[in-house]
């Protein structure tokens, strides 16, 4: 990708909007963090775009139960709002949901609400969606029970919902869970073949992204465990059916300072690509807006 301080970024990168989750307990993360500003989101936005990188992702929580917050964290934006500010302030950069939790939603509310946010920001959202394993927020949505225990079938019947839906003015889908047709969405999104990640720390999300999505993207797993999970997914009959290449957005192991530390910098995200990512979702160490922008400087120039 080409970007606008004449430097051209050999790999992709993305990150999440920094200070739209806290993951563990609050008080671990910087302050400039957890006083984070929009307008220190849309400077860190418009760095990114202008060193090139592909995109800025959000994760989607509802309700933490206070006893989870320690390892949750307790802190998530909704990204449909956040994207919109962002989109607005940016031209280029990509938006990647990291994750929506597919049972929290119908899948024609989704094609209408992110449709419309592709539709505004010019065709540059990418759905990343996943199956979601916190019981107790389905319990305070009103989806225990059954919808709990059925939630892998249901996610698999809402992407291939969201196949028929997304970009479709006149959406059609009968399937096990979900039936629709006779209807009207519009807005609908640009993309007619908008990019479904998944994600998630299973096979079976890898499985789901092989056979039904564009990408996976997966967290809370060590370089070692993504690389071999890769590469047992790459034997199986369904990857070789495949009409295109699948999308892997990896994370590497512990946290990136190419600022101070390029060398080990290099060596972490050289063993993620090694892995079989063709794009790398970085963590970096930061301690003022200042210096995260200026990370995001030292790994656009970095030699991997």
């Amino acid at each position: 990708m080409e970007a606008t301080n004449n430097q051209t970024l050999t790999c992709r990168y993305g990150f999440t909007v920094p200070g739209s989750s806290l993951t563990g307990l609050a008080d671990i993360h910087p302050e400039w963090v957890r006083e984070i500003t929009p307008e220190d989101m849309a400077v860190v936005a418009q760095a990114a775009e202008r060193l090139g990188y592909d995109n800025l992702a959000c994760a989607e929580h509802v309700g933490i139960p206070s006893d989870v917050e320690p390892v949750r964290g307790g802190r998530y934006y909704d990204p449909l709002p956040l994207f919109g500010y962002l989109a607005a302030v940016t031209s280029r950069i990509r938006f990647l949901t990291y994750v929506l939790v597919l049972g929290y939603h119908h899948p024609l509310a989704i094609a209408k609400r992110y449709g419309t946010l592709d539709r505004m920001s010019g065709g540059r959202l990418v759905l990343g969606v996943g199956v979601g394993s916190l019981k107790q927020e389905f319990e305070l949505l009103g989806l225990g029970g059954a919808e709990f225990e059925q939630r892998g079938a249901r996610a698999d019947d809402a992407l291939r919902a969201l196949r028929a839906s997304l970009g479709h003015r006149l959406p059609e889908y009968k399937g096990p869970f979900y039936n629709f047709g006779d209807l009207i969405v519009d807005p609908c999104a640009i993309q007619l073949n908008m990019p479904l990640w998944i994600g998630g720390r299973s096979a079976r999300s890898l499985r789901r992204a092989v056979e039904l999505a564009d990408g996976w993207a997966p967290f809370g797993l060590s370089v070692a465990e993504q690389s071999e999970m890769i590469a047992r997914a790459r034997e199986t009959p369904a990857w070789n059916a495949r009409r295109e290449p699948l999308e892997i957005t990896l994370r590497h192991d512990g946290m990136l300072d190419p600022l101070d530390q390029p060398g080990k910098a290099a060596d972490r995200v050289g063993a993620v690509f090694a892995a079989g990512a063709t794009q790398l979702h970085v963590v970096f160490a930061h301690r003022s807006r200042n210096h995260f922008v200026e990370q995001l400087e030292a790994l656009s120039a970095l030699k991997v």
